[in-house]
């Protein structure tokens, strides 16, 4: 098992990202949030996850040990496979994957792209008492800061998309949202914020 990278950043995807580890560069599959934070021709370090299946060997990467475990965790429900429970990353931070699973809150379930009420049912059903307490209140998402001033709209649309949600609907949460760059939110804020929107 591959339990960490620690390297320099070669290339940054809107959900991937390669890291350069003793002359061989490894693709890491992750959230935007988690690929919007490392920076090209940087070191970073990752907590990762690697995932084995008959014709391949994916690499998942984590800001955090506990986004990694939240993803390991998640992936114990039947039918939830790693990209829906790095889908469920996207949308939520740890703190509100705890909070919605041990509230029972469907709603905030359902607002990532794949998972509908029955499988979020069964994710509160299996998960309630696995990922620990509950904290006191839903963590803050790490602010991103953006390199100029309408790049956030580009990476968001983009990961809004790659979601699963339309162009058009990616583009009104957009306009939704747009107040919230003006106030230098970052690019996870303002991902998060947008789904929200796609969620009511």
């Amino acid at each position: 098992m591959i339990a960490s990278l620690s390297g320099t950043v070669l290339k940054v995807g809107l959900d991937s990202v390669v890291v350069g580890v003793g002359g061989v560069g490894m693709l890491v599959h992750t959230t935007p949030a988690t690929a919007t934070s490392v920076r090209l021709g940087q070191p970073t370090e990752l907590a990762t996850s690697l995932v084995v299946r008959e014709d391949s060997l994916t690499l998942y990467g984590f800001a955090t040990d506990d986004e990694k475990h939240v993803f390991e965790t998640v992936q114990t429900v039947s039918g939830v496979g790693p990209r829906l429970a790095l889908a469920v990353l996207a949308v939520h931070s740890p703190d509100a994957v705890r909070i919605a699973l041990g509230t029972g809150d469907l709603v905030a379930l359902t607002k990532v792209p794949g998972i509908g009420k029955k499988g979020a049912e069964r994710m509160v059903l299996e998960l309630k008492d696995k990922l620990g307490a509950l904290p006191g209140s839903a963590g803050q998402a790490e602010a991103v800061h953006l390199d100029t001033g309408e790049a956030w709209r580009e990476q968001v649309r983009e990961a809004l998309v790659g979601l699963g949600w339309t162009a058009r609907q990616a583009d009104d949460a957009l306009d939704k949202v747009a107040p919230l760059a003006a106030d230098g939110a970052g690019v996870s804020a303002l991902l998060r914020a947008a789904l929200q929107e796609l969620g009511r």
